[in-house]
């Protein structure tokens, strides 16, 4: 039987649609898990259910399912009702805030280890060949980061020159002895059984561990997708909070497209138990302050702003990936989607679904 079906949790969230639309493309059946719990975690506005309609109503051979991962019977039903069909996993489904899982770690912890758990085991007992792509984070180093040596220049941090990590944080930053917070935690958890089942049982798996993961299709909130509710406020008129850092705290971003361009790269050619740092590198980033410019250039409006001198726990004062790692192992994946792009396509996203204020 041909293996012609691509498993997709968070099937309605930014890299999960993504992930629908790339291989839907690519003439796969998709099979969509996802129950829209961010809306639960971030409200109303955050909730993707939108685009759990839209994949439904647009893509012929996608197939949803409202199921919750922490169901592991439920999940276990439906890696059985494709068998032997299941070509890949993508799992991507998550409390995804550092913020938010202090509210509440039973909640956090369930979804993001236990939740991964399931679909590890669903697949092992189902389709153990098939390729386990897994949405990992950078904030399984903690705040390792922040003991760097960074220099503060005028719009943002940097890393001082001659540092190894001048390129970006590879993976040989150590994940021990630093602040996670209790995402941070409970993405290590998932982390570590996705490369456990790589190694301990020959599965191929990999945990890509982005940055900021962005793009126009970002359902953005106060405490989750920085650039999308960064543009929605510049937009809108909404005020925005800076917390810490002087506004200079940098991140590289991510267009959801390339990520999951790399998902593919990977599942064509599989490996065991890998591990990515990936995000926008060099190619792709800036700080707070230079976002700000950026929103405001791109809108042709000025952001309401205010400054909180506390930064939120365990936030990093400078991330960018290296993504060399993966260039080596896949040298055919480039990035298509610099920071001006992504901002353009989330201007227009947000311009096309709000009513400026």
């Amino acid at each position: 039987m041909k293996r012609n079906t691509i498993i997709v949790t968070g099937s309605a969230g930014l890299i999960g649609s993504e992930t629908v639309k790339h291989f839907a493309k690519e003439g796969y059946t998709v099979v969509g898990i996802d129950n829209d719990m961010r809306s639960r975690f971030f409200g109303a506005e955050a909730s993707t259910r939108s685009t759990r309609d839209q994949l439904v109503q647009t893509i012929g051979d996608y197939e949803h399912h409202d199921i919750d991962i922490r169901n592991a019977e439920a999940v276990l039903g439906v890696f059985k009702q494709h068998a032997q069909r299941i070509a890949a996993v993508v799992h991507t489904a998550a409390q995804p805030s550092h913020d938010w899982a202090a509210r509440d770690p039973q909640m956090d912890f369930t979804v993001n280890a236990n939740g991964t758990l399931n679909l590890l085991e669903a697949t092992r007992a189902v389709c153990p060949e098939a390729p386990f792509v897994f949405t990992s984070t950078n904030k399984v180093y903690g705040d390792t980061p922040n003991r760097l040596p960074l220099m503060e220049l005028p719009l943002r941090w940097e890393i001082e020159p001659g540092h190894e990590y001048k390129p970006g944080i590879s993976e040989t930053m150590s994940i021990d002895h630093t602040k996670h917070s209790l995402f941070g935690a409970s993405k290590v958890a998932a982390d570590v059984l996705v490369q456990e089942y790589g190694r301990y049982f020959g599965m191929p798996t990999a945990c890509f561990r982005g940055g900021c993961l962005t793009g126009p299709a970002h359902a953005g909130t106060e405490l989750h997708g920085f650039l999308s509710y960064l543009m929605k406020c510049t937009v809108t008129g909404r005020p925005y909070r800076v917390f810490g850092y002087n506004g200079k705290q940098v991140r590289d971003n991510i267009h959801s497209f390339d990520l999951v361009e790399a998902f593919g790269a990977f599942i064509d050619a599989p490996r065991s138990g890998e591990v990515y740092n990936l995000g926008g590198s060099r190619h792709s980033n800036c700080s707070m302050l230079e976002a700000i410019k950026l929103c405001e250039e791109i809108s042709g409006r000025k952001l309401s702003w205010t400054y909180e001198e506390n930064n939120r726990i365990g936030d990093h004062i400078w991330w960018i990936s290296d993504v060399r790692r993966f260039q080596e192992h896949y040298p055919g994946w480039k990035f298509r989607y610099g920071l001006r792009e992504i901002l353009e396509e989330i201007h227009e996203a947000v311009v096309g679904s709000e009513v400026p204020a």
